[in-house]
């Protein structure tokens, strides 16, 4: 851990929304900044290294999603020495409020984002919206957004039927389109599962010439979960933090899905579906002989028994 950062290891859960809010504040403050933005909103600012990184969050997500109630960039603070601007809200609001409108635009009067090597914006789903649409304001930088929606505006996305209760979020203001917003950025990731197919359009707006669309299939419409349940979002921060992040080295990582019981169910499922026999014996095959695994073992011995029938033929192990 950084030197004089002891603190940030403080465990938030279990106190009350004022008070994590108070103590969020507090520790802020004590390493940087803190500024309510409205009723809904408001940022923490950790002033530590040349890198910067930005991510939107919820209160929700943040004590859903850390066993510390803490926001998913202080370990990046802590262990790598990074700057962290925390941008959050109570509930999903797709950041859509003049205050953050005018927030952003102050720091870009006052050359803030210039004081850093590298800058870094990141969120997930609503937050991804938000990461993509507000790194406008910090040119070259680099973004990863996991499963951002394009926007709400229903002339654009009328398809999308999840969000209808926010329609009447305004997407044609400043800030608005999220794609747009991207064109000044360095680099941008967008990751997402092929198999949702309304995430699947979303990013399909996202294609530029700047953006990499990054595929995580059979994670299911938890894409965020999932990447912290592997152990690989910070991995892909750290290396997106030092322009190390490719297609390739999220693939690599990307094997540890091999492990995670959401997917292996998730491709299961699928391969059951499309009643792929050989390949359902090759998969059970494979996860039985690494983990116990009774329900793959089960399918597993089913298979082997439509097998000796005479309906296919597993391949021999190599």
């Amino acid at each position: 851990m950084q030197d004089g950062l002891e603190n940030l290891d403080e465990d938030l859960s279990g106190l009350k929304p004022a008070q994590w809010k108070a103590r969020m504040a507090a520790l802020a403050e004590q390493h940087g900044m803190y500024q309510p933005l409205g009723d809904k909103h408001f940022t923490t600012f950790i002033d530590q290294g040349n890198t910067l990184l930005v991510t939107f969050e919820t209160i929700q997500g943040i004590h859903n999603l850390s066993d510390q109630a803490q926001p998913l960039g202080f370990d990046l603070v802590k262990n790598l020495g990074w700057s962290h601007m925390c941008v959050v809200s109570d509930g999903d609001t797709w950041f859509r409020d003049e205050r953050i409108y005018g927030f952003f635009d102050q720091l870009v009067d006052d050359g803030f984002f210039d004081e850093f090597e590298n800058v870094l914006f990141y969120g997930a789903g609503p937050c991804g919206y938000a990461a993509a649409a507000y790194s406008v304001a910090s040119p070259g930088a680099t973004v990863v957004a996991v499963q951002p929606q394009a926007t709400l505006d229903p002339r654009m996305t009328e398809w999308d039927d999840r969000f209808a209760e926010n329609r009447r979020l305004s997407f044609t203001d400043r800030y608005g389109y999220a794609p747009d917003m991207l064109d000044a950025a360095g680099q941008a990731f967008v990751i997402y599962d092929p198999q949702v197919r309304l995430d699947a359009m979303h990013a399909a707006l996202f294609a530029r010439r700047n953006v990499t669309r990054l595929r995580a299939s059979h994670m299911g419409d938890a894409v965020q979960t999932r990447l912290i349940e592997m152990e690989m979002l910070y991995h892909i921060l750290s290396l997106a933090g030092s322009g190390k992040l490719s297609e390739a080295a999220f693939c690599k990582l990307f094997r540890a899905r091999r492990n995670n019981p959401f997917f292996l169910r998730n491709l299961l499922g699928r391969l059951e579906r499309e009643d792929r026999g050989v390949l359902i014996a090759l998969l059970c095959r494979n996860v039985t002989e690494r983990m116990r695994a009774p329900r793959f073992r089960r399918r597993l011995e089913e298979m082997q028994k439509r097998a000796e029938s005479g309906e296919f033929t597993i391949p021999d192990k190599r």
